[in-house]
């Protein structure tokens, strides 16, 4: 059966093809009204068509879901901010938003062209910012929202040939704990994906006998999660393959080194007691790194200790 989505509707951008249409057809299938936005490019994001959204639109009406069909791109803001209002027109309110838009321009950062690294940081993190800025009113003004952001495991670990996708996705994780803590007290809960997916922008770098096994729907649960009502906040989940995992950015315990003119070599010598990583912890906010260091110099020594 799954989880239910009966009388919310939902934005899913990049919904045309690939993980995004899972994503769309999911929803749609578990009684979502669904806004299919597409701008129907290039994996580079070089051209476009709405032909890709209608197709996936036509899909779930024929199965008897709702959906429309958007073609804007979501590095355009006025675009974007008219794709909400198409959503408020035709069903009243937006409970979902799933931020899946993204294209790729792999190179070493070397042989890496800047407006080749400016426009994917454009597409993933401004085109975010811009769908999240046109929900976000709404969002609070029903005090509901769910707002689910594709990073990657490029962002989080780092891939070779990707510094700009790499820094585009890390940066969505950063968005998203900011948002997450805004968005707690107006009931909007805000999460990351970071997908393992066989789509049209990653099946070159799987082995043949595992493209049947990473494909898309794998990936789809974890998105159904982090959307629906009973979502977590804060989270990056990983998935692929039907394998779930969270992410965390941890804190080690620390050392208080204190202050002087060795300081600088008194750490080189003591770098690995900073890294140890027994007793590390996850912050709940960026506050909370700094009461970590208070407590360091209170107790002269190691955190804790």
């Amino acid at each position: 059966m799954g989880l239910d989505f009966r009388g919310r509707v939902a934005i899913v951008t990049g919904a045309g093809g690939g993980l995004g249409k899972q994503h769309a057809l999911a929803l749609a299938a578990r009684g979502a009204k669904v806004v299919v936005n597409d701008l129907g490019g290039a994996v580079d994001g070089s051209g476009g068509s709405v032909s890709a959204a209608q197709a996936v639109v036509d899909e779930i009406r024929a199965a008897g879901g709702e959906a429309i069909a958007n073609g804007a791109s979501v590095t355009d803001f006025d675009a974007v901010q008219a794709m909400a209002q198409q959503a408020l027109d035709q069903w009243g309110r937006i409970d979902i938003l799933v931020n899946n838009a993204g294209i790729l321009r792999d190179k070493t950062f070397a042989k890496m062209d800047l407006a080749d690294f400016r426009f994917v940081m454009e597409v993933h993190v401004m085109g975010a910012v811009h769908c999240t800025k046109a929900v976000w009113p709404h969002m609070i003004q029903q005090k509901y929202g769910r707002i689910v952001m594709t990073t990657s495991s490029s962002g989080l670990y780092g891939n070779f040939g990707q510094s700009n996708y790499g820094a585009a996705k890390m940066a969505l994780v950063g968005l998203m704990q900011t948002l997450a803590l805004e968005g707690e007290r107006h009931g909007i809960r805000v999460n990351c994906l970071a997908p393992t997916a066989a789509t049209r922008m990653t099946q070159d770098l799987f082995p043949p006998d595992m493209l049947g096994a990473f494909g898309p729907e794998a990936v789809v649960p974890a998105m159904l999660v982090m959307a629906n009502e009973q979502a977590p906040t804060r989270t990056v989940l990983c998935a692929g393959a039907g394998a779930f995992e969270a992410a965390h950015i941890t804190l080690t315990r620390g050392l208080h080194v204190g202050i002087g003119d060795d300081v600088d070599e008194q750490l080189a010598a003591r770098l690995d007691e900073v890294r140890a990583r027994e007793g590390e912890t996850v912050p709940g906010s960026g506050a909370e790194q700094g009461a970590n260091e208070m407590r360091l110099v209170r107790g002269g020594g190691a955190a804790g200790t």
